[in-house]
């Protein structure tokens, strides 16, 4: 496995090239990337991606210096009110 075959967005499987690549084309932001690849959009919500597609961004961005990170959002599951509150069954 090479460099540009590293998969970079485990949830959505976007590798490393496809990231270069987008960027590269399209000239985009991290916001931009993340909406054109789906990185970042998984199930988790872009722990594990979102510094990779930030920098390889801002690498491709140097003319724009008004780059803003991806926004962190954690996932969301379910829980009962009973948990919430700490009553117990």
């Amino acid at each position: 496995m090479t460099e540009k075959d590293m998969i970079v967005c485990r949830c959505e499987e976007i590798t490393y090239q496809d990231l270069v690549e987008t960027a590269a084309n399209y000239n985009c932001s991290a916001r931009e990337l993340k909406l054109r690849t789906r990185a970042g959009m998984g199930y988790c919500g872009g722990r594990t991606c979102r510094c990779m597609v930030d920098k390889i961004a801002a690498t491709l961005e140097s003319q724009k210096q008004t780059q803003i990170t991806l926004k962190y959002q954690p996932p969301v599951r379910p829980i009962s009110f009973g948990n919430l509150g700490g009553q117990e069954k």
